[in-house]
């Protein structure tokens, strides 16, 4: 009997799931009411208002970002990219809220790549906090045109009416009007100034600040959810390339006719192989195009390739490691300073020095890159899973030399990103190949693809120095690091900067009243990316094992020293610093100062949530971190035992979270807990190393995640409900979370962890 093998897709497979369970649905909301329509729209004309509404359509339409149809439905664009943070379930309920709308009556529409949207990457836990207003702005606009539109049919003043549940009411009660039956003669409106306009107070604000629903959560689980890889295109083909696997490697010989013999193999195509600064150019190699993606793959095995490796082929984890602690033994340049470090540290009663190594980390995310491109003359179509399409637009057009607005950059769910997509190699490589095959082109990475190939987590070496007085208090403090910036991917830059010290090192408040910052020496042989946090995961993972490790030397509780160290509750300055300028993330140090208030309060919550004063006689053994990044603070408690057979297990945490004023607590604290999984996994097992300037690892089974059975059993987040303006929350919560298990490590073995992962040195 001879089977035929049947490809489905994860849709199909999905929805034969559901119908095998008996129709699996979820009571999250109506996915008929709450449409969330996924990208991938084409022929449509925009107009003056929203690029995401057709030329045309009739209705309300005051910005690029609302839509009021006469039958009363509203449209809000969502922006910015989904990916597992649910932001498609916050910025346009913030938007329906300042408006007035009804939820039940609101679909959301993906925003394609354009400039009429502003800022669309989404990095740097930015969403909400540098928008927040902007957005509040959006749905007040159609507001006011709205309440002008009734006022002006009942003749009264604008004053006298309000914009709630989908209407507009009269104070006197007995008039109301749908939002429907207003959107045309509002349309006729002039649009007033954003700015100008009034933002509701913020108790009207029905739905900001309470636990909301997954909007998308039914897509995900019946598979309607369109993700990179589910578009497909008539005549497309599917491309695997084969990347050098040290960077700046070339082709120096193949065999085509072994690819072109694999059944479905249509084409092999050598890509030109990039130059510095590297930035997002493709990565060169070979292309193998085929009718499905296996038959890519086997074609791509086939290949028979000779690599000439370059001059970073004698890069070597070890050996560099050797040479970044040389570097942050020496001197550097100073980028931070406060009083005279080196007097003090002489004239110290005693001295305490350590010196911490974090490797290489990879992204990553569920979802491998993938993207879809069509090119059409002097025009280009691309469907991708990106954080920044406006940036997928750019590079496009480079490599087409277009401009950008010719490129369509339709964005899709992404499987996860963490930062790898927000970087445009990927786009570089699909647009590239569509053009020369003449057809749409799909290209697809493996996992394999996406350890070997990526824009690396820096590898950092860090010294800290403090020198105590004759009753124990820190009188001095010194901290140098030495990494290969991102700046290197982008410029010739070979030490960090100033402004890349701002995480975690140069607005780091101390009472301390000596403190220097020096950055030293590192060049760069790979690719360098920001990840999630970016450098706050090793500055945190040095400054909070530094601190437990004082307080040890001490010999008092790590708790109350790091209290010490923060200081009185005050907002602390720029001289007090010692810095002449602080980037604070983007955002004015008015609106959002270093509050050690703040970090004192989350410090002081979670050690009383977790029952940090009883830890003793309870025979738990604790570790404490705390954090400042993105304009939030969060402070980590983790528990550490050993299970039967001697290994080291997080078994419970705790996380407390400031993070001013938050949208949806129910995605907060879904991030928080996912903050704790991802820090676990890097402090636990993640490293990249190089051998031979090649990554050594390849797929899950040698770059390991935390799995469901080293997961804590109880993970505690505790929000601190805060009027002040909005802070980050898809980075913040990831930092504390290493040191937090190093110092719970040191508690329980009395072992003092300064190198990550933990799985170089001990059984976990």
């Amino acid at each position: 009997m001879t089977r035929r093998l049947q490809l489905i897709s994860r849709r199909s497979f999905l929805e034969g799931l559901n119908l095998a369970v008996g129709g699996l649905t979820l009571g999250l909301f109506s996915a008929e009411a709450l449409a969330a329509e996924p990208s991938g729209r084409t022929g449509r004309k925009p107009k003056t208002g929203s690029p995401a509404i057709e030329d045309g359509t009739p209705g309300l339409n005051p910005n690029a970002f609302v839509h009021v149809a006469p039958d009363g439905l509203v449209t809000i664009v969502c922006h910015r990219s989904e990916m597992g943070q649910g932001i498609r379930s916050s910025l346009p309920v913030l938007i329906a809220d300042e408006l007035g709308a009804d939820m039940a009556r609101v679909r959301i529409l993906q925003a394609d790549g354009n400039k009429v949207y502003g800022d669309q990457n989404t990095d740097g836990s930015s969403s909400v906090r540098g928008i927040y207003d902007d957005m509040r702005r959006a749905g007040a606009t159609a507001r006011t045109m709205l309440v002008a539109a009734a006022a002006k049919r009942w003749k009264v003043k604008p004053e006298d009416c309000e914009a709630r549940n989908h209407a507009v009411f009269h104070r006197d009660g007995k008039r109301t009007l749908g939002f429907g039956m207003l959107a045309d003669e509002a349309a006729r409106l002039a649009v007033p100034e954003a700015k100008s306009v009034k933002l509701r107070p913020k108790a009207e604000l029905r739905n900001v600040g309470r636990p909301l629903p997954l909007l998308d959560g039914p897509a995900y689980v019946n598979g309607s959810a369109v993700f990179g890889a589910d578009v497909k295109l008539p005549g497309m083909l599917v491309a695997v390339i084969a990347r050098p696997a040290v960077v700046g490697g070339k082709v120096a010989r193949y065999d085509a006719a072994k690819a072109l013999a694999v059944p479905g193999v249509r084409r092999v195509v050598e890509l030109p192989a990039p130059e510095k600064p590297y930035v997002y150019q493709q990565w060169g190699g070979l292309a193998v195009l085929a009718e499905n993606t296996w038959a890519a793959m086997q074609g791509r095995a086939a290949l028979d390739i000779t690599w000439e490796d370059g001059a970073n082929a004698s890069y070597d984890s070890k050996q560099y490691r050797e040479a970044m602690t040389a570097s942050v033994r020496a001197p550097g340049t100073a980028v931070r300073n406060v009083g005279d470090v080196d007097k003090a540290l002489a004239g110290a009663a005693r001295v305490v020095e350590a010196e911490y190594y974090t490797p290489h980390l990879p992204h990553v995310p569920m979802e491998p890159l993938v993207a879809l491109a069509r090119v059409d003359g002097d025009s280009c179509e691309v469907w991708a899973p990106t954080q920044n399409p406006q940036d997928a637009q750019e590079v496009a057009g480079g490599i087409l030399k277009i401009p950008p607005e010719q490129v369509t950059v339709h964005v899709t769910f992404l499987g996860g990103g963490f930062g790898r997509k927000s970087k445009a190699d990927f786009i570089a490589e699909v647009v590239w190949l569509a053009r020369e095959a003449g057809v749409p082109v799909r290209v697809q990475w493996t996992r394999e693809d996406d350890v070997r190939n990526d824009y690396y987590h820096s590898v950092s070496t860090q010294r800290l120095s403090a020198g105590l007085d004759a009753d124990g208090r820190v009188v001095a403090w010194r901290h140098r690091t030495a990494f290969p910036p991102i700046a290197s991917t982008f410029s010739p830059a070979s030490r960090p900067s100033a402004r890349d010290l701002k995480q975690g090192v140069t607005d780091l408040p101390l009472a301390v009243p000596n403190v220097r910052a020096e950055t030293c020496e590192a060049p760069a042989h790979v690719r360098i990316g920001w990840l999630r946090s970016v450098y706050n995961i090793f500055h945190s993972f040095s400054v909070n094992s530094f601190v437990d490790e004082l307080a040890h030397a001490r010999g008092v509780d790590s708790r109350d020293l790091r209290l010490e160290l923060l200081g009185p509750p005050r907002v602390v300055t720029k001289e007090e610093l010692g810095v002449r300028e602080l980037d604070n993330y983007g955002q004015s140090l008015d609106e959002h100062p270093i509050d050690t208030g703040r970090m004192r309060r989350v410090v002081e919550r979670v050690t009383k949530l977790s029952r940090w004063d009883e830890r003793k006689q309870d025979g738990r053994a604790l570790g404490l971190a705390a954090h400042r990044s993105f304009l939030s603070y969060v402070a980590v408690v983790a528990s550490v035992v050993k299970d039967a057979a001697g290994r080291l297990r997080v078994d419970e945490a705790w996380v407390v979270v400031d993070a001013g004023t938050v949208i949806n607590p129910d995605r907060v604290r879904a991030q928080m807990e996912g903050s704790v999984i991802f820090g676990m996994s890097l402090a636990l097992h993640g490293e990249i190393s190089m051998k031979g300037g090649a990554v050594e690892q390849s797929n899950f089974r040698d770059f390991k995640l935390v799995r469901i059975n080293e997961a804590p059993r109880k993970i505690h987040v505790d929000i601190v409900e805060s009027d002040g303006a909005p802070g980050g929350i898809g980075e913040p919560g990831v930092p504390p979370v290493a040191p937090a298990i190093a110092n719970a490590v040191f508690a329980l073995t009395g072992t003092r962890v300064r190198e990550l992962p933990l799985a170089r040195s001990l059984q976990v």
